[in-house]
């Protein structure tokens, strides 16, 4: 049974919330892909894979099979986690292309295809467009990651990327508020206690 708490997903895309796998939400750090077990719960946690198949990876896949997809997954998401760290704050230029050359190697490997079927509602056509993925081997469970920080690279503008200014805090966020002013990963964490140092301060210059 899985100890950590649940994954953290404030950084408005998926990209980001890949690498905010390992935090600090309080004192201690957690890394949610620290084995295979945490690999394939913060796979279902993101919805990036169908509860099905993480099931069936769960049930055929040796421990240590799934433990080095894991080891694989925190390689990827320190390569990236320096790529966007390079980046963030600017927007990306077409000379930047050739430093993602590891991550098109990655989805190279993918066996996605397009089925049509049945349409899940009476509205509309009868049939849509289903994306299927084989999922031939625990290494697959890459694949949606790689997907996910590939669409990240080529949908987001990099000048929105932030990093919380919480001085303990070492998640990431894309900042689609008005003005662009967003600080914090949550109000509810960082930001709270932003507030309670400011008003502390204010207390002590009181006296």
């Amino acid at each position: 049974m899985d100890q950590r708490p649940p994954a953290i997903f404030v950084a408005d895309t998926l990209g980001l919330d890949f690498l905010n796998s390992i935090a600090t939400p309080v004192d201690t750090v957690i890394d949610w892909i620290d084995d295979g077990e945490g690999l394939l719960n913060w796979l279902e946690q993101a919805q990036l894979v169908p509860r099905s198949v993480l099931e069936r990876m769960r049930a055929r896949a040796l421990p240590d099979e799934l433990d080095k997809v894991a080891d694989q997954a925190r390689s990827l998401r320190e390569w990236f986690r320096g790529f966007v760290l390079k980046h963030k704050g600017r927007s990306l230029a077409a000379k930047n292309l050739g430093e993602l050359e590891p991550l098109n190697r990655l989805l190279e490997r993918d066996e996605a295809f397009r089925q049509i079927a049945s349409r899940l509602t009476n509205e509309g056509a009868p049939f849509e467009l289903h994306a299927i993925r084989r999922w031939r081997s625990p290494e697959a469970l890459l694949l949606p990651i790689g997907e996910a920080l590939a669409r990240f690279a080529c949908t987001e503008d990099f000048s929105d990327v932030k990093a919380c200014e919480g001085p303990t805090c070492t998640l990431l966020f894309a900042d689609r508020t008005r003005g662009r002013a967003r600080r914090w990963c949550s109000m509810a964490t960082c930001g709270n206690r932003a507030k309670q140092a400011a008003h502390r301060h204010r207390l002590k210059a009181k006296h």
